[in-house]
Formats: C-alpha cells, structure tokens, sequence
C-alpha cells in the first residue's frame, strides 16, 4: 500500500469532517438524546404515579361503595323494624276498638233488656189488674186498685 498525497489529503479532511462534528453537531444530537431520555423517564414516573393515584381512588371508592351497602341495610331494617312496630300499634289499637265496640254493644243490649222486662212488667200488670177486676167485679176504687198495682209491680 502507497501512501499518497491523495490518501493525506482525505485522512486530514476525515479528521476535520470528525473534528466538526465533535465539535458543532455532537453536542446538540446528545443533547436532545438527554432531553428525549428525560422526557420519557417523567412520562414513566408520571405514568407510575397515575397508576398509584388510579389504586387509591379505586380502594377509596370500594370503601364508599361498602359503606353504602351498610348503611343501605342499616336503614332498610330500620324500615322493617318500623313497619313492624307500626303493625302491631294498628293491631293494638284494632283490639282496643273492637273491645270498646264489644263494651258500648253489651250495654245496649243491657238497655234492651231492662226495658222490655219495664214494659213486660206493665203489661203483665195491666193484665193482673184487669184480671182481678173481673174477679172482684169492680168493688175497688182507683186508690186501692194503684196500692194493689204498685204492690204487685214490686214483687215483680
């Protein structure tokens, strides 16, 4: 192999060429490489950290939900306790009802009664008096016939 002026001429312009670029354009493509790099490295921890945050606000929502269902049950057996409680007041005071109603109609009934026995009594003393009339074919006066008829009502 010959060296040449040609070959020296292309080593000193291959050094210029490296030189150059070590010089000018080296530093702004590794620049950007770290700017590129870096980017990326946040756009990670930004990721990471979102995936975190998306963990939390999911165990978060997962004890609202829970807590929701407790107190969803919580207030439906209150509801059931209620309406059983409302249930038996209603019965209790149906009984009560029933009870003054059973009251109020055995007094009637009692009313009933004790004024048919009246009227049975002055009918069967009417007939008693007219009956001893016949008999005694009318020798009595009216006060002695009222005397006999109020004797006769009282041993009634």
């Amino acid at each position: 192999m010959e060296i040449n002026a040609t070959l020296i001429g292309q080593l000193i312009t291959f050094a210029i060429l490296v030189w150059f670029t070590m010089k000018y354009v080296w530093p702004p493509i590794t620049q950007a490489m770290q700017d590129r790099t870096k980017k990326i490295a946040d756009g990670l921890e930004a990721a990471e950290r979102g995936k975190r945050e998306l963990e939390e606000a999911e165990h978060k929502v997962l004890a609202m939900i829970r807590d929701a269902k407790l107190d969803a049950s919580r207030i439906i057996e209150q509801a059931n306790k209620r309406s059983v409680q409302l249930l038996e007041e209603a019965k209790q005071e149906s009984r009560e009802e029933s009870q003054r109603i059973l009251q109020r109609a055995q007094e009637e009934i009692l009313r009933d009664i004790t004024q048919a026995k009246e009227v049975l009594r002055n009918q069967l003393a009417g007939l008693a008096v007219a009956g001893a009339e016949k008999i005694i074919q009318r020798n009595l006066d009216a006060s002695a016939q009222t005397a006999l008829l109020d004797e006769f009502v009282a041993e009634i």
